[in-house]
C-alpha cells in the first residue's frame, strides 16, 4: 500500500488489479492541482510496468469527487489558468489510455472534473445513492478537460448538450438509462473486482497489451 498524502491517493495493489482511493481531508476529493499531477504521475507510472494490471479508481462512501475546486478557479489568472487546463487534460488521456482496463468505482457525488475522470475510464460502476453532473454552466464555466468530447461520444450529443447546457444532475437509474453508467450495484468496488476476477478476463473490454 502507498499512501500520498491528506490529499492525494491511497494505491493499493492485489493481483490482478490495482485500486485507487482518491483521499481529502475534508471528503469532497476536490481535484486541486497537486492530486491531479500525483494521480498522474501514480497512474503514468503502472502504466509504464513490465506488465500492467486493471485499474479501479474510486472514493469515498459520499464522493467519488466533487471535481476542481471553483474557488481556486476563479483565483487563475493567464499561464496558472493553462498550466491547470493542461495538467487535467493530461490525466484523463493518461487514464483513457492506460494499458489494461480503467473502472470507475463511484459512491455519492461524481460532479464536474470527477465526472470527467469517470467518463476517461473504461467501465463506470455506481451505487444507486451516486449523483453526476456537470455544474460549471450554473457558473459561466465550461469544462476542459475532455467531458466535453467524451460524454457525447457516451450518451449522444442531444443528452449531452442538455446536461452541460443545464447543468443537469443525474441519479443513478437515469445515468444508467442513458449508458452513462454500466451497472450499478450496492458494492461497486466489490463489483468492480468481480469484473476484473471474472467477466473481463475473456472479453474484449478487457485491455491487456
Amino acid at each position: 500500500m502507498t499512501f500520498k498524502g491528506p490529499d492525494g491517493i491511497t494505491v493499493i495493489r492485489h493481483d490482478r488489479y490495482t485500486v485507487l482511493r482518491l483521499e481529502s481531508s475534508d471528503g469532497y476529493n476536490r481535484l486541486r492541482i497537486n492530486k491531479v499531477r500525483t494521480l498522474t504521475e501514480e497512474v503514468e507510472s503502472l502504466s509504464a510496468s513490465t506488465s500492467p494490471k486493471a485499474l479501479i479508481i474510486k472514493g469515498n462512501e459520499h464522493f467519488f469527487s466533487a471535481g476542481a475546486d471553483i474557488n481556486a478557479i476563479n483565483a487563475l489568472r493567464g499561464a496558472d489558468a493553462y498550466d491547470f487546463a493542461l495538467a487535467g487534460q493530461r490525466l484523463m488521456n493518461t487514464v483513457d489510455h492506460f494499458p489494461a482496463t480503467v473502472i470507475a468505482s463511484i459512491n455519492g457525488y461524481c460532479m464536474g472534473g470527477g465526472l470527467d475522470l469517470a467518463l476517461a475510464c473504461d467501465l463506470r460502476i455506481c451505487s444507486p445513492k451516486s449523483i453526476f453532473g456537470h455544474r460549471g454552466a450554473s457558473l459561466g464555466i465550461m469544462t476542459g478537460w475532455g467531458g466535453t468530447q467524451r460524454l457525447p461520444r457516451l450518451i449522444g450529443k442531444g443528452r449531452a448538450l442538455q446536461m452541460f447546457l443545464a447543468a443537469e444532475k443525474l441519479h443513478a437509474e437515469e445515468a444508467l438509462k442513458i449508458g452513462l453508467v454500466d451497472e450499478i450495484s450496492d458494492k461497486p468496488t466489490s463489483k468492480a473486482q468481480e469484473w476484473v476476477q471474472t467477466k473481463l478476463q475473456d472479453s474484449p473490454l478487457y485491455r491487456q497489451r
